[in-house]
């Protein structure tokens, strides 16, 4: 899998999205590669990063999450120290953005150092099955919405299509075509198409991402 300096991953709530982030973070690190993962998602107090915090670590990645992330305060903050995912270019970056245009304005302050650069990889990740983005025209309105808030266009599209414990084989493949359309739609390629990792070797011909699922994957709304 051919991997750019900075991986950004974006969606809608339930998306995915933060499950994904950890995921690729933790095959970037398995292949040898030195990794920062950020949670810039100021808006969602359920599924983050952080949770996942102590098996980050014994696989050396280092993580940079907001302050106050899982206590009781409303409004966390980006720490200083996300400025070394644009400035530290031995590092590989992954990026965890908030799940609308409100959670995506933290980027803000990092997108033209990010398209400067231009080493990265932008992907809009999906789940047909959440309420909101169930048809391309709602998802396409979604996706130009963060790309409004956060100043960077999406360049790809991760498929996390899935219906939670229920998900099967059948499941994914079934949405391969909505994610065909969504790709028709916006001119965007699709990058991956993800799924749990026992589900993943029922499935061939289609590039995939095998999951392990983090903690409260299956509790909380993305």
């Amino acid at each position: 899998m051919e991997h750019t300096r900075l991986t950004l991953f974006a969606g809608h709530y339930g998306s995915g999205k933060t499950n994904i982030a950890v995921n690729y973070a933790m095959l970037l690190a398995e292949e040898g590669k030195k990794v920062c993962i950020a949670d810039l998602d100021i808006v969602n107090p359920y599924f983050r990063t952080k949770d996942s915090e102590e098996e980050l670590t014994e696989k050396g990645i280092t993580l940079i999450s907001p302050r106050y992330a899982n206590t009781n305060v409303d409004l966390p903050a980006l720490p200083a120290e996300s400025y070394r995912l644009v400035q530290d270019k031995s590092i590989y970056g992954v990026i965890d953005i908030g799940g609308d245009d409100r959670g995506a304005y933290a980027l803000g302050r990092f997108s033209e150092a990010i398209k400067a650069e231009d080493n990265y990889r932008m992907a809009f990740v999906i789940n047909r099955f959440r309420p909101l983005t169930s048809t391309v025209e709602d998802t396409v309105e979604i996706m130009r919405e963060i790309e409004a808030a956060a100043g960077i266009r999406f360049n790809c599209i991760v498929n996390n299509s899935n219906i939670g414990t229920e998900t099967t084989a059948d499941t994914v493949l079934e949405s391969v075509k909505f994610a065909e359309e969504l790709s028709l739609a916006t001119g965007l390629p699709i990058w991956l198409h993800t799924v749990e990792k026992d589900i993943a070797k029922e499935i061939s011909g289609i590039p995939i991402l095998p999951l392990k699922l983090q903690k409260k994957y299956f509790d909380l709304p993305d």
